[in-house]
């Protein structure tokens, strides 16, 4: 395994559960912005492990990031808890969540997914199938094209506030441009329907997302977590906004904590 970098927020002196978290594109598991620091406050009763995915925030670098790999490792980090773990995913990681669960289920304690890339769950519905068709009848990204430009083309351009483009941004952005395309992977529904351990999909309500922002992701993403949600018999929790847990990070945490007690 690669020596993945992970963050540990624990108040509980060792005793806590152990929670793991998995981090979407362009951010790492503690980052402020896209990541989990707002779930910080969990680990009063937790022992809150946020994983850098490779070549994201501190983990080592890789040639290409990979929805397979990182499901390895994440089953490797839960494997080293005693007892299993919470195991909770944002967007792609929201994916690499379900297939390390789908792949072990015996060390899921409960499977939380935010907003997950799972693409193959909505097969045939309209806006996913017009996502995937824009995407194959595209060019693709040139490769003179910077980290920094791709950054701003994928917020500004969109009608997002562009993040800081720190150092350790632009690192994230130039390995989600190396990602493999989250559209090949086929999600693992029925391990995750006959799991003995409870689901939770979220959702954000997009209503306020800027028009291009909505129609190009937030429309596929939430046939992804209504078509999760009804094949695995999860609870679907929608709320405002379209970043759950950085801009309802209460109504999120609690959920969470209802979910894990």
């Amino acid at each position: 395994m690669t020596a993945l970098h992970v963050t540990v927020w624990d108040e509980t002196g060792g005793t806590g559960v152990p929670a793991v978290f998995v981090h979407n594109i362009f951010t790492w598991g503690s980052d402020e912005t896209y990541g989990f620091a707002a779930q910080r406050p969990l680990a009063d009763r937790y022992r809150l492990l946020l994983v850098d995915r490779r070549g994201y925030g501190r983990s080592p670098d890789t040639d290409r990031s990979d929805f397979d790999t990182d499901a390895d490792d994440l089953v490797e980090l839960l494997e080293r808890q005693d007892g299993g773990a919470h195991l909770t995913g944002h967007g792609n990681g929201g994916l690499v969540a379900m297939l390390a669960a789908g792949r072990r289920p015996g060390l899921v304690r409960s499977l939380t997914l935010i907003q997950p890339a799972a693409f193959s769950a909505a097969a045939g519905h309209p806006v996913v199938e017009t996502m995937l068709r824009r995407v194959r009848d595209s060019a693709g990204v040139p490769e003179s094209v910077t980290p920094e430009q791709y950054l701003r083309a994928s917020t500004e351009g969109l009608g997002m506030a562009m993040p800081a483009p720190t150092a350790d941004r632009l690192r994230a952005v130039a390995t989600s441009l190396r990602e493999r395309p989250v559209w090949e992977a086929q999600v693992p529904l029925r391990p995750l329907r006959d799991a003995r351990w409870p689901t939770l999909v979220i959702c954000g309500t997009w209503q306020d997302a800027p028009e291009l922002y909505r129609t190009y992701v937030g429309e596929p993403l939430i046939a992804c977590a209504e078509a999760v949600a009804d094949a695995v018999g999860a609870r679907l929790l929608r709320v405002p906004g379209y970043y759950p847990h950085t801009q309802q990070p209460a109504a999120v945490n609690a959920a969470l904590r209802e979910l894990w007690g």
